[in-house]
């Protein structure tokens, strides 16, 4: 079933969109560009429009960072990190950039919430056309060890929103460049390797296993891999 939109005043919508595009153009796109060496492979695989969901693995805060800075400024409004409400909303500083430079889509992780609930801000954003980052393993890797543990949440959005494109996308060095619990930024060559559309599967499991072969035959391709 259809969940209703989120309504925003126009005045607080074009505020966001300008603090959002201005931090990724000042700051995000030029440490990109400078202090990271991407090797991207197949960026036309990017969607375009919504609803569409990046379904990436995760190994470090720069991820999400990498992944948006891919598109052009004038597409960015459309896309939407889901991350955790623990971390990003522990505060009102935080809370505060998350929304209004990032425009996150909270989740919690605490396992308590219903997941009709838990998947609400999802929702909306795939009904309203977004593309979301998500991340299918929920939590980051604390190393680079190219082991999926991927959690059921992917699978029950590619159902609630069967047209939705869900896009496998494999991140490997950015967990070098800035590893979990580290602050300071090192320069590493890092590989952003973009696969085709999954095609849907009403079994979990099945579609579990479809999305860890295409991590594996992206992972296969990843430039940094092959020389380590």
């Amino acid at each position: 079933m259809k969940k209703p939109l989120l309504k925003k005043s126009a005045h607080s919508i074009a505020e966001q969109k300008w603090l959002k595009i201005l931090f990724f153009l000042l700051i995000v796109k030029p440490v990109v560009l400078i202090a990271l060496g991407l090797n991207i492979i197949n960026r036309k695989g990017l969607p375009k429009t919504g609803p569409a969901i990046l379904a990436a693995n995760h190994t470090s805060h720069l991820d999400t960072l990498v992944l948006m800075s891919l598109y052009p400024l004038s597409q960015l409004h459309r896309v939407r990190p889901v991350a955790a409400a623990d971390y990003f909303m522990k505060n009102k500083w935080i809370a505060w950039f998350s929304i209004h430079c990032l425009d996150i889509i909270p989740i919690e992780r605490a396992g308590k919430v219903p997941r009709e609930e838990l998947f609400q801000g999802c929702y909306t954003a795939l009904a309203n056309q977004q593309i979301i980052v998500f991340f299918p393993e929920g939590t980051r890797s604390l190393t680079e060890e190219r082991v999926f543990r991927l959690k059921r949440g992917i699978h029950h959005l590619s159902q609630q929103y069967p047209d939705t494109q869900v896009v496998p996308i494999i991140l490997q060095g950015l967990g070098k460049a800035l590893p979990k619990g580290e602050a300071l930024l090192v320069p590493f060559n890092c590989d952003v390797v973009i696969g085709e559309a999954m095609a849907s599967n009403d079994d979990a499991e099945q579609y579990l296993a479809a999305l860890t072969t295409h991590y594996e035959t992206l992972l296969s391709q990843c430039i940094t891999a092959k020389i380590e």
